[in-house]
């Protein structure tokens, strides 16, 4: 990645460093634009992407802003290596392939020119496409070593591969999860704990088809995949989940689901020894279940805090599993946070707190500052979280999280 040094001009790369306040205050805008263009002119890739995050304007606001990053590095890519690789996951689930990146160039260096106008000039155009070829090359690299690694492990594929509902199970009043075994009965990958899989559906009545990624609910080499699927019902502000309601209402015992490799770099670390904290909110409890599954089973004596945030118990997953996880292991602890508790609810005895979880109320849980934090959950629990974590002086190298759909920033 440091040929990008000798590979674009200082002159380029001036005029691409020039661009990064222009970009900071239209870079929405322009990537709106792209997604516009680029899927009235190439309708076929709607096949790949995520519809509801185009519509809720997640997907636009995070290339925008990987946009930006890219160029206020442009002289040194190696800085955004970790945001490449976390994108490349994804890609590499999806399905994104070498060939979809010349689209991808050519509607962008169209969408800048449309939004930007005249101050578009050639120069700055001719320059960003030639940036955008250094910047797509590094996702092309890192990308397609990733699918050689997800096909290369044991019980590896490329793409995707034919699953079976093998079990379907009711685990709270919105949260049903899903048992997953190879139609062709070879063997699954293993995947690190926190990692996701892409489920590609075709939906009667709908033009395209549909891609999801669900983290993976319990710890790895059981023999099969599990999925736990929230319900996404229509709010005031967006429309039922088109996948998560089929996967609820149409799939059955028996059915088949197509499945990417396992990916994504929200994982534990197993490398370390240090006490863990996780918190989760809502379906966020997903990939952090598959955590604390796997260190009880690896790292029992490793001292670990499982703090869990819902409405009520009605909407809870994996309560009792957690209940029976810390009952049996000193090196457990675990905590509730109803925001509206029932009377049952109260008679939890892992019950601790209604309302929020505040970082005041955190530290009266967890003492140790120098603990590993790995939280998951909506948006605004996330912030919150974090604020919280940085309030009270966690290093932000003890800090693990992930967003469900598109990165955003937490710090504002």
């Amino acid at each position: 990645m440091n040929a990008t040094k000798t590979l674009l001009s200082k002159k380029t790369i001036e005029i691409i460093q020039s661009t990064v306040p222009v970009l900071e205050q239209y870079g929405e805008q322009i990537t709106k634009r792209f997604y516009q263009l680029m899927f009235s002119n190439h309708p076929e890739l709607l096949n790949i992407f995520n519809h509801a995050h185009q519509k809720q304007g997640r997907q636009p606001k995070a290339l925008a802003a990987s946009v930006y990053a890219a160029a206020k590095h442009i002289d040194n890519l190696e800085a955004i290596l970790p945001v490449v690789k976390q994108i490349g996951h994804k890609h590499r689930s999806l399905g994104v392939k070498k060939e979809h990146y010349p689209i991808v160039g050519k509607h962008l260096l169209l969408a800048i020119k449309d939004v930007l106008g005249d101050a578009a000039t050639d120069e700055v155009i001719e320059a960003w496409g030639e940036a955008y070829g250094v910047i797509a090359d590094v996702f092309i690299q890192v990308e397609e070593e990733m699918y050689r690694e997800a096909e290369r492990k044991t019980g590896g594929w490329k793409d995707f591969r034919r699953f079976v509902v093998q079990r379907k199970v009711k685990e709270s009043d919105v949260i049903t999860s899903f048992y997953l075994v190879p139609e062709d009965g070879g063997e699954v990958s293993d995947f690190l704990p926190g990692q996701y899989v892409s489920v590609k559906v075709t939906i009667p009545g709908e033009t395209y088809t549909h891609i999801r990624q669900y983290s993976l609910s319990d710890a790895p080499q059981k023999g099969y995949y599990r999925i736990s699927v929230k319900k996404e019902a229509a709010t005031d502000t967006q429309p039922a989940g088109i996948v998560s309601n089929y996967l609820h209402d149409h799939i059955q015992e028996g059915d088949v689901l197509e499945l990417s490799a396992p990916a994504g770099d929200f994982t534990l670390d197993m490398a370390k020894e240090t006490p863990v904290v996780f918190l989760s909110g809502g379906v966020g409890i997903t990939p952090l279940f598959s955590m604390v599954n796997t260190l009880i089973a690896k790292q029992p004596e490793r001292k670990a805090t499982f703090i869990h945030a819902a409405i009520n118990g009605n909407v809870h997953a994996f309560d009792a599993d957690l209940a029976k996880l810390a009952n049996e292991h000193e090196s457990l602890s675990y905590y509730i946070c109803y925001e509206s508790p029932t009377d049952i609810d109260r008679k939890n005895p892992h019950f601790a707190k209604e309302g929020w979880i505040t970082g005041e109320w955190l530290q009266t849980i967890v003492q140790d500052k120098q603990a590993d934090f790995y939280f998951c959950g909506p948006v605004p629990f996330m912030k919150a979280i974090y604020h919280a974590l940085k309030e009270w002086g966690v290093a932000e190298a003890n800090i693990h999280y992930e967003f469900f759909g598109p990165a955003g920033d937490l710090t504002k």
